[in-house]
């Protein structure tokens, strides 16, 4: 196997270089830092986050996501998920890659507002200043945004009221505003409703933030909105035309979330892979056991395929093409094939594989979250079964 093939994939050599210094700064920079921390610690001290950050963005691996005319660093789709993936092999790599190390900017969406808005909200999160979060998800579900938005916005003079409750919102508390989506508009028998986005910050009367405490360690908010009052100036884009914001924001961010996952499971199963060669088990090692072997065999396969469609979709994404459906394959297929790897990695360790010593429980409960957010794995299933069924035109026998 060549250097420059990864896992089975031939790769550019800038890209084989980027890849090598994300390992090399995650082993000689990151782990140092995280060895220090409780095992479910969800950051790192302000002075170490400032260190890294500063490290991470003179490598120019900072700012992905943000226009090069703000400062942004103009990577393409497949250098995003190698930076996903590489980054994610860390106890904290769930939600927290490098210890926010490459973060640096704000939600992508934020760049189709005003000037006005850009430079009030989009230019301090680049700048380190400010941070956000995205709010779509409510009690009534988050699988259908569009139809389950149950959060009215109503116009008030030079204001819009906004009323309802968001649910799972992640990181709200702290930040400095959000991007808020309801309901402007109810739906018809020929058209759906119209959802249009807000900027609402915490300090706006009306609003309210509850944590919600769950599996892992990184507690999501209930955003509890009671007359809240936001300013007109501060919709985002057209009123009405939220659904299409929120979309453009879910669909960018799929294809990076599943190298991700990725990432954390074939750490695991690396893992998994040096334990077994050195333990000792019944007149051999354990890993010379067929049912260790089969488990490997069957990890190693699955994350190859996974890694091969979110390869697929980043070089579609930068060849113009669109990548919908493909960041529904890659989600469904990413998570779900990382969370069966790192069971399985959890079974070959044993008693070990759910001790706090290790990371392997905590990428586990991680693991699970990522099968429902960013949309759970039956609403991408019927995404792609819908396209498969609009454009097949049913072969030989049914065409």
């Amino acid at each position: 196997m060549s250097e420059s093939n990864h896992y089975g994939f031939m790769l550019p050599d800038e890209l084989v270089l980027l890849r090598d210094q994300i390992r090399r700064f995650m082993r000689e920079e990151v782990k140092p830092i995280e060895d220090k921390l409780a095992h479910d610690a969800t950051v790192a001290s302000p002075e170490d986050r400032k260190m890294l950050k500063e490290k991470a963005a003179a490598m120019g691996l900072t700012r992905l996501t943000v226009p090069e005319e703000y400062g942004g660093n103009n990577v393409s789709a497949m250098a995003r998920v190698i930076i996903a993936e590489e980054s994610a092999k860390c106890r904290l790599g769930g939600y927290n890659p490098a210890l926010g190390a490459f973060g640096g900017g704000p939600p992508n969406i934020i760049w189709s507002g005003t000037s006005e808005q850009i430079e009030k909200y989009g230019i301090p999160c680049v700048e380190g200043q400010k941070r956000a979060f995205v709010a779509i998800t409510e009690p009534t579900g988050g699988s259908d945004p569009r139809n389950n938005i149950s959060t009215r916005a109503t116009k008030n003079g030079d204001h819009w009221v906004l009323n309802g409750r968001k649910m799972w919102i992640t990181a709200a508390l702290g930040a400095d505003y959000g991007i808020i989506f309801a309901r402007t508009k109810d739906g018809t028998e020929n058209a759906p409703p119209e959802i249009t986005a807000f900027i609402v910050e915490p300090t706006f009367p009306g609003i309210s933030f509850n944590e919600i405490g769950v599996i892992r360690a990184l507690s999501p908010y209930e955003i509890v909105l009671d007359n809240c009052e936001v300013p007109a100036e501060n919709v985002l884009g057209e009123i009405g035309q939220g659904f299409g914001v929120a979309q453009r924001w879910l669909v960018d961010a799929r294809i990076p979330y599943a190298a991700g996952c990725i990432g954390m499971a074939q750490e695991a199963l690396d893992m998994a892979c040096g334990w077994v060669k050195q333990r000792a088990a019944r007149g051999g090692m354990l890993g010379d056991k067929q049912a260790i072997q089969w488990m490997i065999a069957d990890s190693e396969v699955e994350l190859r395929a996974a890694r091969m469609l979110v390869y697929d979709a980043a070089s579609k994404v930068d060849s113009g093409l669109p990548g919908k459906v493909d960041a529904s394959i890659c989600k469904l297929y990413g998570t779900e094939t990382a969370g069966r790897v790192v069971d399985r990695a959890i079974q070959m360790f044993g008693g070990m594989g759910v001790a706090k010593e290790m990371p392997l429980e905590r990428w586990y409960r991680e693991l699970r979250v990522k099968r429902i957010g960013e949309g759970p794995s039956e609403v991408h299933r019927m995404v792609i079964a819908r396209d498969k069924l609009r454009n097949t035109d049913g072969g030989m026998y049914f065409g």
